[in-house]
């Protein structure tokens, strides 16, 4: 070997590791966590809408009364308590025993992050194409590229995924030689975009995948999160056959938790169990009894309700402070629900490169390069608006404003400042993607 190295065992990892590399998010926790800085980074929930007080009392329960069970090893599927009560949270989504959702074939996990591990532990072997939207959750990207996937994505517009350029990806992976082994999709306001796929689409996407015997992986954190009217339908809604539907308490409860589920076609459901048994032997009885004397003795229906309200608040301070204050040709997505909007810089800015003179004006957003697998996105951030209040809100999109200002004036002296202009489309304040997007 030659060359030097920081790390003495380079030459003995695995070669799934090799390329292995650091969220973008997570690299920038210790900065944006810090109290001078509005950090619009992140999406943490809002934890402190909970009535913290009755939830406290409630934990101190479950160890004094329960602590003999809930300190105990569990199973691996998960209770089947928790099972019972996650069949009525997606109840409200349509998803109940008419398509065949059944507590025999929930799968609990610990957090959403989990559930996409053991898909990808079942279906995925090195070099085995994954479909996914552009851009896509950075989480998803980790798993796939730890299982030594390849991501192809399929563009998206203010209406989600585009059917037409699933249809061509399809194509273009049959003419390499290919078969995509699943669609990974966030149908219902979108992480990182917002947007929302229609209902229409949703019946395109599920005709085309089946014609092509391509699975789908639906990913559904924010569903219950909507802020004007009712999301519609999941996916797995819809259709029962090769739709795996995946969910989280992150985003409606506590992330702290880290309880999440998979409802599995009743086939696999075994192999996922085995597979979690394999890596955790069972997903934590404490957590799994919170979230289930939650789901059973609280208000939890009024608490999404709380949560709506104050992430729509949120989201409109955040939309109007664009409107108010963004330079001309920045264009962002206005969601329906969620906690994510995505915006596009005026041309030839690049928000990776931007991010050190944003973090030293104090405030923290996410590059977009780090929601596709090829780096691409240079052009986009992803603001999140569920945690400050709608005050820091404001006060983040005016520092961010500045800082854009300073590097759009610095263009006009010295020339592109990023060395990859991207082109764009649509007006300063548009309720539609860049063409990232389309």
């Amino acid at each position: 070997m030659t060359g030097t190295t920081l790390d003495d065992y380079t030459d003995r990892y695995a070669r799934r590791v090799r390329g292995m590399t650091a969220s973008e998010i997570r690299a920038l926790f210790a900065v944006a966590s810090r109290p001078e800085v509005v950090s619009l980074a992140g999406g943490a929930p809002y934890i402190a809408a909970l009535p913290l007080d009755a939830v406290g009392e409630m934990l101190g329960r479950l160890g004094s009364e329960h602590g003999v069970s809930t300190l105990q090893y569990g199973i691996g599927q998960g209770t089947l308590e928790l099972r019972e009560r996650i069949c009525e949270v997606m109840a409200l989504s349509g998803i109940d025993g008419r398509c065949g959702a059944s507590p025999e074939d929930v799968v609990v996990t610990v957090g959403g992050q989990q559930a996409l591990d053991l898909v990808a532990r079942l279906f995925l072997d090195p070099g085995d194409v994954v479909l996914a939207e552009g851009p896509t959750y950075v989480g998803a990207l980790g798993v796939f590229q730890a299982a030594q996937a390849q991501v192809c994505h399929v563009p998206m517009d203010a209406d989600g995924l585009i059917p037409e350029a699933l249809e061509a990806a399809i194509a273009e992976q049959a003419r390499a030689g290919r078969r995509a082994k699943f669609l990974y999709t966030i149908p219902t306001y979108q992480n990182p975009a917002g947007v929302t796929l229609t209902d229409e689409r949703r019946e395109r996407v599920l005709d085309i995948c089946e014609r092509a015997g391509l699975l789908v992986v639906e990913d559904d954190p924010y569903g219950q999160l909507g802020f004007d009217g009712e999301a519609p339908a999941p996916l797995r809604a819809r259709r029962r056959d090769g739709v795996f539907y995946l969910s989280t308490f992150s985003k409606t409860f506590a992330p702290g938790l880290r309880v999440g589920w998979i409802l599995a076609p009743h086939a696999v459901r075994d192999k996922l169990v085995i597979a979690s048994e394999a890596q955790i032997l069972c997903p934590s009885a404490f957590a799994q009894a919170t979230v289930t004397t939650y789901l059973s003795t609280m208000p939890w229906r009024e608490q999404l309700k709380t949560y709506r309200e104050v992430y729509r608040e949120r989201r409109d301070a955040l939309l109007d402070a664009l409107t108010d204050l963004m330079p001309a040709g920045t264009t962002w997505t206005r969601p329906e629900g969620g906690l994510f909007v995505w915006a596009s810089l005026p041309e030839g800015l690049d928000a990776k490169a931007m991010m050190p003179r944003a973090i030293a004006a104090r405030v923290a957003y996410v590059p977009g390069t780090g929601f596709y697998a090829d780096g691409s996105g240079g052009g986009n951030m992803r603001l999140n608006f569920s945690f400050p209040p709608p005050e820091r809100i404001r006060e983040g999109v005016r520092r961010l404003a500045g800082v854009m200002e300073q590097e759009m004036a610095m263009q006009q002296v010295f020339g592109t400042v990023s060395g990859n202009p991207i082109r764009r489309r649509g007006q300063a304040g548009a309720d539609t993607p860049g063409p990232d997007l389309a």
